[in-house]
């Protein structure tokens, strides 16, 4: 049960708060938001609560990357071998590849300055949201966390932090796509074979093109896990801030300009 009823009479709300997590709008730099569907399409879009575009995004760039070998490629540039990485790629899959990676970049940067214009619009208008839901799977509310602790459960396993922050969706999804990774990629068998010494099994049992896939998880879990306990906070304290203002604050009450409040 809501503490506010979203019956639709607003405009705009600038955020939304349901049993699956916490959805709001604030100022992003798309420059930053571009850069993540770069490194991963549709992380920029996880950022922006565009959730089916992201997992779209996702769920094609693993398919259609491994089909076309795209990071095997890179990492044959990398050391060197350029012949063969130009032979390893595959055409085919590397034509469709290309467009739909643009769109990720050119897609994220163009709704980031879109939603950045409707949260003045919504902050403006500063409708009162719910804060508060009760149902029967999950019970969801704002308050305060801190985002280190976000961040350390976010390094250990990406989805935690989300968990801590109450983004269920977003958590599911990055432990999912972790455990495809880890079992891909076999990068835990090759963790135990270098703690028993064996570093050559250790290396030959890695593959590469898997493996390639973590360090973006890691970085975009740890990102996404910090900058929402951030705005889930400044979300937090805006709500008590209104609610004490209009539930307590004298009507007479008045800040002069340049006047400070002691």
């Amino acid at each position: 049960m809501d503490n506010y009823t979203n019956n639709n009479t607003a405009r705009r709300y600038i955020a939304h708060v349901s049993s699956l997590g916490t959805t709001q709008l604030h100022l992003r730099n798309p420059y930053i938001i571009a850069w993540w569907s770069a490194a991963f399409p549709g992380f920029g879009h996880l950022l922006l609560s565009k959730y089916l575009r992201g997992y779209a995004l996702f769920i094609w760039e693993v398919f259609v990357n491994v089909k076309a070998h795209v990071n095997l490629a890179m990492i044959y540039s990398f050391q060197g071998n350029i012949d063969l990485a130009k032979e390893i790629l595959d055409t085919r899959w590397l034509l469709m590849y290309i467009p739909v990676y643009l769109f990720a970049i050119w897609d994220s940067y163009r709704t980031t300055i879109d939603m950045n214009k409707v949260y003045l619009l919504a902050d403006h208008e500063n409708h009162r949201f719910n804060s508060f839901t009760l149902g029967s799977l999950e019970v969801n509310y704002l308050d305060k966390r801190n985002p280190a602790v976000s961040v350390m459960w976010s390094f250990f396993i990406p989805g935690l932090g989300q968990l801590y922050i109450h983004r269920i969706i977003t958590a599911v999804f990055l432990i999912i796509g972790l455990v495809i990774f880890y079992y891909f990629s076999h990068v835990q068998e090759a963790v135990h074979l270098l703690f028993l010494g064996k570093v050559k099994e250790a290396t030959s049992v890695i593959k590469p093109e898997w493996l390639l896939f973590l360090p973006s998880q890691y970085g975009f879990a740890i990102y996404d896990s910090y900058i929402n306990t951030v705005e889930n906070n400044k979300l937090y304290e805006k709500e008590q801030r209104s609610y004490l203002i209009e539930n307590y604050q004298a009507k007479h009450f008045k800040i002069r300009k340049g006047q400070k409040v002691k």
